[in-house]
């Protein structure tokens, strides 16, 4: 019997470092039948598991919603009893009574002043901060929609020097110098 010597340990490294292509390495995988049958159930458990995974998801997230829900409905409730126990207090009714509808004690005479400032104190128009600044009294949108009309109904893109808009004087200015 002829013995063969272990290859060297330099031939191991060697055989280690060379490139293996996928192909290769592919073309080397055997599946068993267990191994398929494996990988099956896996596949399998996948599509049952992931439906009842989002539903479970979207169970958890609806839930979350309705405690939020709930939490607000509570804090409202809250503040109803609130209400509710301000309007037991007498003196909180009275005085709701008098400032909403002008109810009054026997005796007690109310005076509703409706317009307290004199004439002379009322400002009119006020003054203009800046003669440039004054409000124009034609409709600023109606002037837009018009320019934006124009321009896309035009049939020229440059207008003519003479067919240049140009603004009417108000009648409050004079002309001239």
């Amino acid at each position: 019997m002829a013995r063969t010597a272990a290859p060297s340990p330099r031939t191991r490294r060697a055989s280690a470092r060379r490139d293996v292509s996928a192909r290769e390495w592919l073309g080397g995988i055997r599946l068993s039948g267990f191994a398929a049958i494996m990988l099956g159930l896996v596949v399998l458990g996948a599509f049952i598991l992931v439906p009842s995974a989002s539903g479970y998801i979207d169970m958890r997230q609806q839930i979350a919603q309705a405690e939020q829900r709930v939490s607000v409905t509570q804090d409202e409730i809250a503040a109803l009893e609130r209400e509710r126990e301000r309007w037991q207090d007498p003196v909180y009714v009275m005085s709701e009574a008098r400032e909403r509808l002008y109810y009054t004690l026997p005796g007690e005479i109310v005076y509703l002043v409706e317009d307290d400032l004199p004439e002379d104190d009322v400002e009119g128009d006020p003054e203009p901060i800046d003669a440039e600044a004054e409000e124009r009294e034609h409709d600023w949108m109606g002037t837009t929609v018009r320019s934006i009309v124009q321009a896309g109904l035009a049939k020229e893109a440059v207008a003519d020097e003479d067919s240049v808009f140009q603004p009417t004087p108000d009648p409050g200015e004079t002309s001239g110098d």
